[in-house]
């Protein structure tokens, strides 16, 4: 019997369901996180090449070596009315506090200042004096000079010379000189000016004291050179000996000015000694406040002023 052949079925495929819609804001949130996902993907590729470029193509970056800070400067001042001697101690004074409180060993030396200072052979070119002093004496302008440890006594006295040739560029030496005055002698006043004024606006009118005094054939009769010439500290009283001694720093026996400069001046003294007051004032004597002075022309208004006040 012959075999009939099996009725295939073909069963049909199943309806299709249809999903639900997801709603809009969370197919909206679906598509942000996307986005992120792929800008986080090129933050970090862009990230990627710029260190390639940066690291000269090195595949790893060289981690920057940190550039130790430049040491902190030293300082030196001179206040203004510093002897050349004054100005010597003073660096003595600060190469200890350099050594003690920063550690470094400073190559300034006092003994090499005063050796450098003693003579004329650093002079400032084209400076008018009656013969070549004998030392320095105030040429060495006063103000505070930064230095470190490999700075040199020469470089310090190089410094404070080129500072004062600038600032005596600024002083107009015109009415000195219509005086007969060379500014050799214009720097001798500002020194004496510096050491006897306390008061800024009495320099002009001491400074006038000087030019009138000069002018009439008078001794200066100014303390301040005494002690120069003896090393006398403005703490102590000057003696009569003292008062009395011939040596040529002696203003009250010698007539016209000292042989040099009695101290470094300042700007403000140099423009006094060379502009000094229009007045006729020929004495001044210290007020009790140790700060300004009595100013006359009269000899007897000064002697009872100075009798008034103990002096």
């Amino acid at each position: 019997m012959a075999e009939q052949p099996t009725e295939i079925r073909r069963v049909p495929p199943a309806p299709r369901r249809r999903r639900p819609r997801a709603p809009r804001s969370r197919i909206i949130a679906r598509r942000l996180v996307a986005l992120a996902f792929i800008l986080g993907l090129f933050v970090l590729m862009i990230g990627s090449a710029l260190a390639l470029i940066g690291g000269d193509g090195d595949e790893k970056a060289t981690p920057t070596t940190p550039v130790a800070a430049a040491p902190k400067p030293l300082r030196i001042i001179f206040p203004e009315g510093f002897t050349r001697e004054q100005m010597a101690r003073r660096i003595g004074e600060v190469n200890k506090i350099a050594k003690d409180k920063r550690k470094v060993t400073s190559r300034l030396s006092p003994e090499r200042y005063r050796a450098l200072t003693a003579g004329a052979a650093l002079m400032p070119p084209k400076f008018e004096a009656e013969s070549p002093p004998p030392h320095l004496e105030g040429f060495l302008f006063p103000a505070t000079y930064e230095f470190n440890g490999k700075t040199t006594t020469r470089q310090l006295v190089d410094t404070q010379l080129a500072a004062f040739r600038k600032h005596w560029g600024r002083v107009n030496l015109n009415y000195a000189r219509s005086r007969n005055l060379t500014p050799y002698d214009v720097l001798i006043i500002a020194s004496m000016v510096e050491k006897e004024v306390v008061a800024p606006e009495e320099r002009p009118l001491v400074a006038a004291v000087i030019y009138n005094r000069l002018k009439a054939g008078m001794t200066l009769g100014i303390d301040a050179t005494i002690r120069y010439g003896l090393n006398v500290p403005a703490t102590e009283s000057l003696r009569v000996s003292q008062l009395e001694d011939p040596n040529p720093y002696n203003t009250r026996i010698h007539s016209g000015l000292p042989p040099t400069p009695i101290a470094s001046p300042g700007l403000a003294s140099m423009q006094a000694a060379a502009h000094p007051a229009k007045v006729d004032y020929l004495f001044f004597v210290r007020k009790p406040d140790k700060v300004h002075h009595f100013f006359t022309n009269s000899q007897r208004e000064f002697d009872n002023y100075a009798n008034a006040n103990g002096y």
